[in-house]
C-alpha cells in the first residue's frame, strides 16, 4: 500500500472518530465468509458501521484526533474491526444477540469508547449492554416527572369518590 493510500485511510478514520462518540474495537477473525456477511447485514440494519482496520493506521488516526484514546492503544493487537454507532449500547446489544445460541464467541470486544469513557475487555459486555441511550434516559426522566402528577390526580379522583359516597350516605340517612 502506498503512502498516499495510507494517508487517505488515516484521514477517513480521523473523520469517523471525530464524528462518532461511540465505537467498539472487536475481533472477528476466524469467522467464515457466511457468518461475517450475516454480521455485516445485521450491522447495516441497526445503523452500526463495521470496518476492518489495520492497527497501525487506526493508532495514527487516534493520535491525530483531539480525544484521549491512549488506554485503547493496548488493545490494538491482532485482527481488529471497529464498530461505529450513534447509540452507545447498540453494538453491545448486537454482539450479545449475535452470540446468543451459538457455539462461537465472536465477535469479541477488545475495547470500547462510549461517551468519553474507555472500556477494555470482553468482560464488560453486560455493562455496555445496560448503558442507557440518550432516548432511553429522556424517556425515564419524562416518566419520573409524570409520576407525581399522576399520583396527585389519582388521589383527587379517589378522594372525590369518597366524598360523594359520604354525602350520598348522609342524604339517605334522613
Amino acid at each position: 500500500m502506498r503512502k498516499e493510500e495510507k494517508n487517505q485511510i488515516i484521514d477517513s478514520l480521523v473523520e469517523q472518530l471525530n464524528k462518532y462518540n461511540n465505537f467498539y474495537l472487536t475481533d472477528i477473525s476466524g469467522l467464515n465468509v457466511e457468518v461475517t456477511n450475516k454480521l455485516r447485514r445485521i450491522c447495516f440494519k441497526r445503523n452500526v458501521e463495521l470496518q476492518v482496520v489495520k492497527n497501525t493506521l487506526l493508532k495514527k488516526a487516534m493520535e491525530k484526533t483531539n480525544k484521549d484514546f491512549a488506554t485503547l492503544f493496548e488493545t490494538l493487537e491482532g485482527s481488529t474491526s471497529i464498530m461505529f454507532s450513534d447509540i452507545a449500547n447498540e453494538p453491545a446489544k448486537l454482539i450479545k444477540e449475535f452470540r446468543k445460541g451459538k457455539i462461537q464467541t465472536k465477535p469479541i470486544i477488545k475495547g470500547a469508547f462510549v461517551e468519553e469513557t474507555c472500556f477494555i475487555g470482553d468482560q464488560n459486555l453486560d455493562i455496555l449492554v445496560n448503558i442507557k441511550s440518550k432516548n432511553e434516559l429522556i424517556g425515564d426522566i419524562i416518566g419520573l416527572l409524570q409520576s407525581p402528577a399522576k399520583n396527585v390526580i389519582g388521589a383527587l379522583l379517589s378522594g372525590g369518590q369518597k366524598i360523594a359516597g359520604i354525602v350520598k350516605t348522609l342524604s339517605e340517612k334522613e
